[in-house]
Formats: structure tokens, sequence, C-alpha cells
């Protein structure tokens, strides 16, 4: 990759990195599915009236809006609601990379080879690690909700190889069309109006700030510039950057929200991350097809 593309990829894995942390303090503001509500419907708009129509069937964009906006996101969003810290949160998330493998091993007939099956193993090491942590320094509930967003992305994940969009951008913000209304409902229904009404009445601009960051740095501009790589690059050269977010989650919460960050927490991380490393990098037997792997690698880091 030339240097300056190296640097997109890394800036990249930054600001999905750095998401977390804004999610932090985007929950000071807003209820988590409200939150999660008002990123979607920013990310959509006005983008979905500049993309273009939707170049896959519409029952592939809105299984992967049910499974990645509705259920991941607002698994995620109310885990760390839950008392989930934001950098051991980037870190859980990527066990989706195994739900991932062993979903496509089931729906796609992807045989894991012995390398996939040693990373996946090495990664719920690490998984089980951060439960111990977790354990000592944050709500069970919070973990756990963490733990079912990745099994939901997993889904999406594999629902997007089955989509193989053209077009990743085009792909994503109409996909962020889709949970809006259900995330609203669930709120108003979960949160209640009165919760809701508060936090938008006392809207200023550190909660205008994070719904711009969330919405059109993470999503857009981040899916944006994945999926410029991966037209101009193979999936295994642009993939691997986006093993950084975990790195940059943690480093950027520690940072900025002062997350200690313990010796156990760091043997999950190399534990995880290496699992994962195995896991997404390493050939399935029965090989994808090439139509499909820019949409599989496209959908891997999805924040």
């Amino acid at each position: 990759m030339r240097p300056v593309h190296t640097a997109l990829a890394v800036l990249v894995a930054a600001v999905w990195g750095f998401n977390f942390v804004v999610i932090e303090i985007g929950l000071d503001h807003f209820p988590p599915l409200l939150l999660s509500a008002l990123r979607f419907l920013v990310a959509a708009l006005p983008a979905v009236f500049f993309v273009g129509r939707p170049k896959v069937a519409w029952k592939w964009v809105l299984g992967v809006g049910a499974a990645l906006g509705i259920a991941k996101f607002g698994l995620l969003f109310t885990g760390m609601d839950a008392g989930m810290p934001a950098g051991l949160s980037s870190l859980v998330l990527q066990i989706q990379a195994v739900f991932t493998a062993v979903l496509a091993s089931v729906v796609l007939r992807e045989r894991p080879g012995r390398v996939r099956v040693t990373g996946m193993a090495v990664a719920l090491a690490g998984i089980a690690v951060a439960a111990v942590d977790g354990g000592t320094s944050g709500p069970v509930l919070g973990f756990t909700l963490v733990v079912a967003a990745a099994a939901c992305w997993g889904v999406s994940n594999v629902l997007t190889r089955k989509a193989s969009p053209p077009d990743a951008l085009n792909f994503m913000v109409w996909v962020c069309t889709v949970p809006v209304l259900p995330l609203f409902g669930l709120s108003l229904l979960l949160e209640g109006p009165e919760r809701d009404l508060a936090a938008l009445r006392a809207l200023d601009w550190s909660g205008v700030g994070v719904i711009a960051y969330v919405a059109w740095i993470s999503t857009v501009f981040g899916f944006g510039a994945w999926g410029y790589l991966l037209r101009r690059y193979p999936a295994s050269s642009v993939a691997p950057f986006s093993l950084l977010v975990p790195v940059f989650g943690m480093s950027s919460a520690a940072l900025v929200l002062g997350e200690q960050v313990s010796a156990l927490r760091w043997v999950a991380a190399v534990l995880l991350v290496g699992g994962v490393a195995l896991t997404s990098l390493a050939p399935a037997r029965a090989a994808v097809s090439a139509q499909s792997r820019p949409a599989a690698a496209g959908a891997s880091p999805a924040r």
C-alpha cells in the first residue's frame, strides 16, 4: 500500500477505536437506545439522498439493518450504559470474528482450517481472561450484553457476505435507514418518553459533537474510507488494520476517561487480538467466491 493509504487505514482504525470513548461520553447525555437511534438518523440523512438507490436486494438491507443497527448497536450501547468500560468494550467486541467464522461454516459452508480453529480457541481464551478481569471491575450484565452484540455483529457479517454489495458506502448508508424508527420506538417503550424528552431538551454542543462524531466521522467517513481502500487493494492487505481498533480503543479510554488497564486485561488483549488475527486472516478450506471477498472484509470492522 502507498504510504498515504497506509496512513488512511491507520486513521480509520483510530477513528473507530476512539468511537468507544465518544459513545461513553454520549451516554452521559442520552439514554443508550435514543443515542443509537440518533446516530443512525444523522448518518442516514442527508447522505441517503446522494448515494443513489441500493445496489443490492432490499432483503439484505433490511436484514443487515436489523442485525447490525438494531441488535448489535442497541446491545452494545445498553451494555456500555450498564457499566461496561469503553476500552474493554472495544476489546471484547472483537470476538465477533469467532462468531462470524462459526456462522460462516454453517451458512456459507466455509470449513475452518486448523489455523482458524486454533485462532478461535485463542480468542475464546482471551474472552475468558477478559471476563475474569471484567468480573472484578465491571457488571456481568454489561459484559454479557457486549458479547451478545458481538454475536449479532457476526450475523450481520454473514448477511453482508451473502449480499456482496458492490459499493460499501451506498450499502451502509441504506442500512443506516433501517434501525431509526425501531430504535426510537424501543427507546420510547423501554427508556420512556420523559427520559428521552429530558435528554433532547438538555442537548448542548457536547451532545451535538457526540452525535456528529458517531454518525458522520465514525460511520460515513469510516466506511467510506474503508470501502475506498478495499476497492484499491486486496482485502488481505486492508483487513489487518482493523486489529488496531482495540489498541486505539483501550489507549484512548485510558488517556481520556482515565480507565485503568490491568495486567490481566493486557493478557486478554494479546490473546484476543492474536486469536482474531488467526481467525480472520487464515483462509477457509472452502474458498469464498471472488465476488464475496470484498464484502466479507468490509463488514468485519464495523463500528
